[in-house]
């Protein structure tokens, strides 16, 4: 190689664009509204980048496609949807749960029927969706059961005390189908009162 020759520079991988966590957060929420309002089939990178306000190749260096964003935007807004509970009661828990659950119900309904049917086809947005969605919901309720015998208010071996959470989760998901309303407060507290309650061998007088 003569001195005036110089070796070719090696061609240099394309960097993703630098994305603040606070925008990144903008795109998450932008994400989550567009599923409650129109469902996962009608959510396109397009329509996010239009109500984001940037460019379409912009989302696609970052996650690359549709169901990698929307994972993205499920674990960075991981929200619990119920807060630390505990009255010193199985019952007063369970009736606090079934508020706050309510409460959060035009929330995380939509956004649950939403991408029930893609995280079917999807393993990692099923992964997701467990994850950011029903799992700590699961594991608090589970908790407050596990508490509520260890004082001796049910049997360590009811029959009916693994299934309590997926009675008032369920309850949430299936109201909007069956009656056409959300599963608010005061009907996921009756629910408890008088279905879950009863199950486990406690009056809906409990304290």
């Amino acid at each position: 190689m003569s001195p005036q020759e110089t070796a070719p520079e090696p061609a240099q991988t394309p960097r993703r664009s630098k994305i603040t966590p606070e925008r990144a957060q903008e795109f998450y929420a932008a994400v989550l509204d567009m599923l409650r309002e129109s469902g996962y089939e009608a959510l396109t990178m397009e329509g996010v980048a239009s109500r984001t306000r940037c460019g379409k190749s912009t989302l696609y260096r970052q996650w690359g496609s549709k169901p990698e964003l929307v994972v993205a935007a499920l674990h960075g807004t991981r929200q619990a949807l119920l807060p630390h509970i505990d009255t010193g009661s199985l019952a007063g828990d369970l009736r606090e749960a079934a508020r706050a659950i309510g409460a959060g119900s035009g929330r995380d309904t939509p956004l649950m029927h939403a991408l029930s049917h893609a995280a079917l086809q999807s393993p990692e947005l099923l992964c997701a969706l467990r994850e950011a969605l029903i799992l700590p919901g699961l594991a608090t309720i589970d908790d407050m059961v596990r508490r509520g015998a260890e004082r001796g208010e049910i049997p360590a071996d009811n029959p009916a005390a693994e299934f309590v959470s997926a009675q008032l989760l369920g309850a949430m998901r299936a109201r909007p189908l069956l009656e056409g309303k959300y599963a608010d407060e005061a009907y996921l507290t009756r629910f408890v009162d008088n279905a879950i309650l009863p199950s486990l061998g406690l009056g809906a007088s409990s304290a």
